[in-house]
């Protein structure tokens, strides 16, 4: 139930920005990676937005945009019924609110990428206690994973 509202209220975010238009005159084409590794659930749906807006002006047909999680940012993928079983987060903010944001970016094209040293570091269970990871999503390092983006000259964004 909780994935079909989600998916609903991003169905509905999408089509909302497309009856309004994009604004993306004098922008071309950007990669660009957000940093989240603090769990402070007001921060995180702060990042979000500016990830939103970000999508707003320059349209999502012109970002190659990815957002890297790890340490306490993968608070933010946590379902709030694991929390009592993970003592190593303080927060578990992917509550419906915080999913349908989340659904939302990724029907235009976000992905999420999940360090797999917090994974192991804080014995996180990928299938019951995150959501919407795939395994496609994980990557080794969330550090080692910004550093080879910037590499590869994607722009370092840290809200």
């Amino acid at each position: 139930m909780r994935k079909a509202i989600s998916m609903i209220a991003a169905l509905l975010v999408a089509v909302g920005l497309i009856g309004q238009g994009v604004a993306t005159a004098g922008y071309t084409k950007q990669k660009v990676v957000y940093h989240v590794n603090y769990d402070n659930p007001k921060k995180q749906a702060g990042a979000l937005r500016n990830i939103q807006n970000h999508i707003n002006a320059v349209g999502a047909e012109n970002l190659d945009l990815k957002v890297v999680l790890h340490g306490n940012g993968l608070a933010m993928l946590v379902n709030p019924d694991s929390l009592p079983n993970l003592p190593k987060f303080k927060h578990a903010n992917a509550d419906d609110q915080m999913a349908a944001k989340i659904d939302g970016l990724k029907t235009q094209g976000v992905r999420f990428q999940v360090c797999a040293n917090t994974i192991k570091g804080r014995a996180v269970n990928m299938e019951n206690d995150l959501y919407d990871v795939d395994p496609e999503d994980i990557v080794p390092s969330g550090v080692a994973e910004l550093a080879k983006l910037q590499g590869e000259g994607y722009t370092y964004i840290k809200p």
